[in-house]
């Protein structure tokens, strides 16, 4: 081989290498920090960068996109010296690659354990009840101190959240036999409402379905009412109108009386004071019917004519002998119908009795004259 070609495959070997070594690749959301000769130079951004070859070196590459940080679990006492056991997750993110570089050793150890005496010293301050409901308070303390520590690292802070609070495991049962009883509190006093409601509801129901019965009821009386008076009207203005004659009256007064025992209910019979009455009036109709002639058409002025005439006339002793014989007759004609009256009320007690028992034979009734 030829004596000048190895100079020359050295010399090239000695450029690629050199070229190599000048050119340096910072990916995206990356960044390097130079050194020249053992001393921080730069920081190099994400692209195409070049460098003294042999020089200069990279001595760190950080990640400068949001990072999170799980610590383990850490023991913490309350103050009412109850132990309990907390980790926290931690958001951050490197703001100045050379801060974190070269003005902390290791920042997430660091920022470990300034969560740790942060929290211990919130956590401090708090019962088990006030730290197990003042997450946002425990938060929101825990990132203003970390922020303000890890500043002059180049770190932000941007969020701090307590993943997990564990009490011991006699407090956990405690507050499991607490919960229990809370809730049983509230199942017995919900219970109780809604036994309370449904006896006020049933207790309305029925006062209303009372009102509505009893103004049923007196609807019904009033409509009732209305409806026998006005039958009652009908009847009186019918009678009026018709200009009926109380003897008529009387008789069918009279007619009316045996079935007032016709049904098969009745035990007694209440007879009515106006009884007498009728009797007489229909006597009285009788007597007059069997003493006077034939019905005779006397004009209003013949009948005043013959009423001042009698008025007026002397010697009426034969008038007052007809008036002592019809009155006789009317007296005898009242008995006679008082007696068929009580006859047809005997015998209409005497069917009514021998309606409720069919067993024994009736006897034949007879009405005395």
């Amino acid at each position: 081989m030829d004596p000048v070609v190895i100079p020359l495959l050295v010399a090239a070997i000695v450029v690629v290498f050199l070229v190599a070594s000048a050119v340096r690749i910072v990916p995206q959301a990356r960044r390097y920090n130079i050194e020249r000769f053992g001393r921080y130079r730069r920081t190099l951004q994400p692209g195409l960068n070049l460098v003294l070859p042999v020089a200069d070196r990279v001595n760190t590459k950080l990640d400068v996109r949001e990072q999170v940080y799980s610590s383990d679990p850490r023991p913490v006492i309350t103050e009412d010296n109850l132990v309990v056991n907390i980790d926290t997750v931690l958001y951050y993110q490197i703001t100045d690659p050379r801060a974190a570089a070269y003005e902390v050793a290791d920042y997430l150890h660091a920022i470990d354990q300034l969560t740790v005496t942060t929290l211990r010293n919130v956590i401090g301050s708090m019962d088990l009840e006030e730290t197990l409901t003042s997450r946002e308070e425990i938060n929101s303390r825990l990132r203003a101190v970390l922020d303000d520590a890890t500043g002059k690292w180049g770190i932000r802070v941007n969020r701090v959240e307590i993943k997990a609070i564990d009490p011991p495991h006699t407090i956990k049962e405690a507050m499991e036999k607490q919960m229990r009883a809370e809730r049983d509190k509230r199942a017995a006093i919900l219970h109780a409402e809604g036994e309370r409601q449904a006896k006020i509801l049933t207790a309305e129901g029925t006062k209303q379905k009372d009102i509505l019965e009893a103004q049923g009821t007196q609807q019904a009386m009033i409509l009732r009412a209305d409806g026998e008076a006005k039958a009652v009207e009908l009847v009186f203005q019918a009678v009026h109108r018709n200009n009926a004659d109380p003897k008529i009256l009387a008789y069918k007064y009279l007619e009316t009386l045996p079935h007032l025992a016709s049904s098969d209910n009745n035990t007694f019979w209440v007879i009515p004071g106006e009884l007498t009455e009728a009797v007489r009036t229909v006597t009285r109709a009788f007597g007059d019917q069997s003493t006077a002639g034939p019905p005779q058409t006397v004009q209003p002025e013949e009948a005043a004519t013959a009423t001042a005439d009698d008025t007026s006339a002397e010697g009426g002793n034969p008038e007052l002998d007809a008036g002592r014989k019809a009155s006789l007759d009317a007296a005898a004609a009242a008995d006679e119908a008082g007696k068929q009256a009580a006859a047809a009320v005997s015998d209409a007690k005497a069917e009514a009795e021998a309606a409720k028992t069919p067993q024994v034979p009736r006897r034949a009734q007879t009405s005395g004259d």
